[in-house]
């Protein structure tokens, strides 16, 4: 049974039904003073990368100052707008009972995650999850810039070693980074990447979904 489990957010645990995307703009254009007329690709990546590659789109200059003042700007809008965010997204069917039946076993979880802490904290606590996390002991998009310095981050501060932790996430680049990191990765195609894709991206198991919960624990090995 693994001591630590690492989960992803977006698209594997929840979905937000195209909230983020606007809360996203808002803090863009709040710290930047510039309207926002095209975002970088989202998929697998994180607000830094993120933010970088979709200010030079908007021709705003990048630095870390910025980037900080934008983590700060995100994780406030996503404050304001919680109540929004719980009538329009949801988490996937299945999260929270695998969960659930993880921290029932005494297994450890947290996150690995490219959303900014706050972000991150409030999207667990509107569709009920956070009670399952030891965040603390996650990574987020402020920790780095690719899914293996987070893994790296997140492995440190929970104390575990690579082989005894598990991540689970939805797009390839969840899968390459769990790989490099030398976690076990069990990819659920709830996302935009096809099951087929994610088993040949390298992944130790794939899941269709979290309904299953047998399913879902016996891939986690436990």
């Amino acid at each position: 049974m693994p001591e630590l489990v690492l989960w992803d957010i977006d698209h594997t645990l929840m979905a937000t039904r195209g909230l983020g995307g606007e809360l996203w703009a808002e803090a863009f254009e709040q710290v930047t003073g510039v309207a926002l007329r095209e975002q970088a690709s989202v998929t697998g990546s994180t607000e830094r990368v993120i933010l970088r590659e979709t200010a030079r789109l908007n021709d705003v200059i990048y630095s870390d100052d910025l980037f900080a003042r934008f983590a700060d700007a995100l994780g406030a809008v996503h404050v304001r707008r919680a109540a929004e965010m719980r009538e329009r997204g949801h988490a996937l069917p299945g999260a929270a009972a695998v969960l659930a039946a993880l921290a029932d076993r005494g297994v450890r979880q947290s996150v690995v995650t490219g959303n900014v802490r706050q972000a991150a904290e409030v999207k667990l606590a509107v569709f009920g999850l956070d009670a399952y996390m030891r965040l603390d002991e996650g990574a987020y998009g402020e920790d780095g810039e690719g899914r293996p310095q987070l893994l790296r981050a997140a492995l440190k501060r929970a104390a575990v070693a690579p082989q005894d932790a598990v991540f689970l996430g939805d797009t390839p680049a969840d899968v390459t980074g769990g790989r490099d990191a030398g976690v076990r990765v069990v990819a659920v195609a709830t996302g935009k990447t096809s099951a087929s894709d994610l088993r040949a991206a390298g992944a130790h198991f794939v899941l269709d979904g979290l309904s299953d919960s047998g399913r879902a624990l016996a891939a986690i090995g436990v």
